[in-house]
């Protein structure tokens, strides 16, 4: 038995044998055609251009009806590159000129796109040489003829293997017999991610050689709540994660009913939960799972598309959309955070030494004045449709914090200038997501209107661990009584300045650290939207002495084991049937 660690992309669990996705790669040798075969070659050309173009209107109206419009919208850059007409004069030139097999042809100039893409400095466009290769293979497929086996003729569940999926084979997924994913690589915004995420079934990412370490038919277990994938399990581990697979889909027939009700603790404390969301429509979602508002927009996969920075109008409509979503509920927008892990750049690419620590969140935002202010002035123009609340994300001195709301005033004059309608009183706050940060929050709660603790960049910045590196990834731990220190000491002197405090990291929606989190006084959970019925549940079972007792006795413990070992005993006694 071999246990992997990686980063989840959906929760549950999933078992089945292991099937292995090779890499489709194309090897093109050097070839010309006779002068009068050219024009056949010029046939080829059209018809994989025509066939291409066809298969991506044909998986973008399927993705848009099964998986939502966010998730067709990841092939319109494919759609454009292919209707480029100077891309395909390229092609062309080259099967004229040289004589050159359209196969030849095709390859070759695709590969000089994808350097070009290379050599840019703007990570954002490094990112498109996936969806480069992507097109690429598309169009060889057609020009080659070849058919090969598809997952769509699978017969049983199965774990997909692979180092990387591409966005087409990704989106192929849905309709097939796939129960389960394991990838080599791992980036949270990339397109491959946000499919997976669509998909909604298990998945781990980030496992580093999953794909060299497992074996075709080696059974495979996707723990999609613990971030592992488990290879070949013994009897005992095997028969437990049955158990916990039959008991994760009983929950979630259990919590369709949770969804609905109020969430008040045992002794009829309200406790908030908010949902945590990258695109519009998840807002809606939020509210379907039972979730009051949204605490955290991440608009920056706004940023993070073919096309650029968003407009003006482009980003107020999809502000506008999650306000609406709610229905009435609190919009919690955080301004872009850009940069670092929301690159995704992969390792040859990177512009920085150490993107975590380099030009990144509000630092980028106060160096790009222009692109922050236009945003500012979207939600500025999208807060007069709901309960809006603007944020500032990783904010480290004073100093940023007001030079940011120097610029949201600015962004308030010029609308006022432009006559547009906003709201003047938009409640104003901040991400402490840095141990500066938590060191003087009682500075920032004079200045600012809320404060969200964000821990995944706090606990990474704590202990040191970069949060996306697989390889140390086993000593990224919420249960750290540094970190849970920390915690407790930002609530409390946010409690005690009467500066509403929410946490909206990862630790929001683990049922583990509920009544940890409650009993240190958090009053406002911000989570994935598939969290918070589980949360919902706990939170009713539960009493504040209780989570109050269980605090204190956390954080007597010197290692991060002996939390996480007490804090599970005293939740499986609120809920002895749930997998936590």
């Amino acid at each position: 038995m071999e246990i992997l660690r990686g980063i989840s992309v959906a929760h549950g669990i999933a078992i089945g044998e292991a099937v292995i996705l090779d890499a489709e790669e194309f090897r093109i040798p050097y070839r010309t055609v006779a002068p009068d075969h050219v024009e056949r070659e010029m046939e080829l050309l059209d018809h994989a251009f025509r066939s291409s173009l066809q298969e991506l209107a044909d998986q973008t109206q399927w993705l848009g009806e099964h998986l939502g419009q966010d998730a067709a919208n990841v092939f319109d850059w494919h759609i454009g590159v292919l209707k480029d007409t100077n891309l395909r004069s390229s092609i062309e030139d080259l099967i004229r000129q040289k004589n050159a097999a359209a196969a030849y042809a095709t390859s070759t100039v695709m590969r000089n796109y994808q350097r070009r893409f290379m050599q840019m400095t703007d990570p954002l466009l490094v990112e498109r040489i996936r969806d480069v290769q992507d097109i690429e293979r598309r169009l060889l497929r057609h020009v080659l003829g070849e058919t090969r086996e598809d997952l769509a003729h699978l017969s049983k569940p199965v774990v997909l293997v692979a180092h990387d999926l591409t966005p087409t084979q990704t989106a192929q997924l849905a309709d097939t017999m796939v129960v389960g994913v394991a990838l080599d690589s791992g980036a949270a915004t990339s397109h491959t991610a946000i499919l997976l995420r669509s998909w909604g079934r298990p998945g781990v990412i980030g496992l580093n050689d999953v794909s060299t370490r497992v074996s075709g038919g080696d059974l495979l277990i996707i723990d999609g709540v613990n971030q592992l994938v488990i290879a070949n399990p013994n009897d005992q581990t095997l028969e437990e994660y049955k158990t916990k697979k039959a008991e994760y889909e009983r929950l979630a027939v259990e919590l369709e009913v949770i969804k609905k009700l109020d969430s008040v603790t045992a002794d009829g404390v309200r406790i908030y939960l908010w949902s945590n969301i990258e695109f519009p429509r998840e807002a809606a979602i939020g509210m379907a799972s039972g979730a009051d508002g949204v605490g955290l927009y991440r608009t920056e996969f706004l940023f993070l598309r073919p096309e650029g920075a968003p407009s003006e109008d482009e980003q107020y409509e999809a502000y506008r959309s999650a306000i609406e979503g709610t229905r009435g509920g609190t919009v919690t927008i955080r301004t872009f955070d850009l940069g670092a892990d929301k690159y995704t750049q992969q390792k040859q690419y990177e512009q920085e030494r150490n993107p975590m620590l380099g030009l990144r969140s509000i630092r980028y935002s106060l160096q790009n004045l222009d692109m922050f202010k236009v945003q500012l002035r979207a939600i500025l123009r999208a807060s007069v449709h709901g309960d809006v609340r603007l944020m500032f994300p990783l904010i480290v001195s004073l100093m940023e914090y007001r030079q940011a709301k120097m610029t949201l005033h600015d962004a308030m004059e010029d609308l006022e200038e432009d006559g547009i309608e906003f709201r003047r009183d938009v409640s104003v706050g901040m991400m402490l997501e840095t141990p500066a940060a938590a060191i003087q929050v009682q500075d920032y709660c004079r200045e600012v209107g809320f404060i969200s603790i964000g821990t995944n960049d706090l606990i990474q910045y704590l202990l040191a661990v970069d949060r996306g590196n697989e390889r140390v990834g086993r000593f990224f731990s919420a249960s750290h009584p540094a970190v849970l220190r920390v915690v407790r000491d930002v609530i409390r002197a946010c409690t005690k300045a009467d500066v509403q405090v929410s946490l909206c990291g990862e630790m929001a929606g683990q049922p583990v650290y509920t009544l940890c989190l409650m009993g240190m006084g958090l009053r406002h959970f911000s989570m994935a939207p598939a969290n918070v019925p589980e949360i919902k549940k706990l939170i009713r079972l539960a009493t504040i002495p209780y989570a109050q007792r269980v605090v204190r006795r956390a954080l007597s413990f010197e290692t991060d084991w002996q939390v996480t070992n007490y804090l599970r005993k005293e939740t499986k006694k609120l809920l002895p049937d749930d997998p936590i």
